[in-house]
């Protein structure tokens, strides 16, 4: 498999890892707050954070997914270009239910990125 797409792929389970970190470990923190747009009393908001640590596992498992991916498929482009379809969709469906355009490129632009070497390689 390419190096490119290895490095990339690493770079994107490597957010995730960080996203389920802050959703999971570090839901008071103010890296929290500003990665999210929430105030401390968004944060403090108990039913925010049984939400925000059972979204952090999803976002654990998609790092561990493509860390499986780059280490033990036998087809692993075809299972990381699922995985990558997959956090673009979640990207675009983001960034039309909050009217921020800039999620997709926040959430997914390291997957666009990924997906074009796995077509182009």
């Amino acid at each position: 498999m390419n190096i490119l797409i290895v490095i990339f792929s690493l770079l994107v389970a490597l957010e995730f890892f960080y996203i389920m970190f802050l959703e999971t470990f570090a839901t008071l923190s103010n890296a929290t707050g500003k990665v999210f747009n929430m105030n401390e009393a968004d944060l403090n908001n108990k039913n925010v954070q049984l939400l925000f640590k059972n979204q952090g596992i999803y976002n654990g498992l998609i790092g561990l997914i493509i860390l499986y991916a780059n280490l033990y498929a036998s087809n692993p482009k075809e299972l990381l270009s699922i995985i990558m379809i997959y956090i673009i969709l979640v990207g675009l469906y983001g960034s039309y239910s909050s009217g921020n355009k800039l999620i997709v490129i926040k959430q997914s632009g390291l997957a666009i990125i990924t997906l074009l070497f796995i077509v182009l390689f």
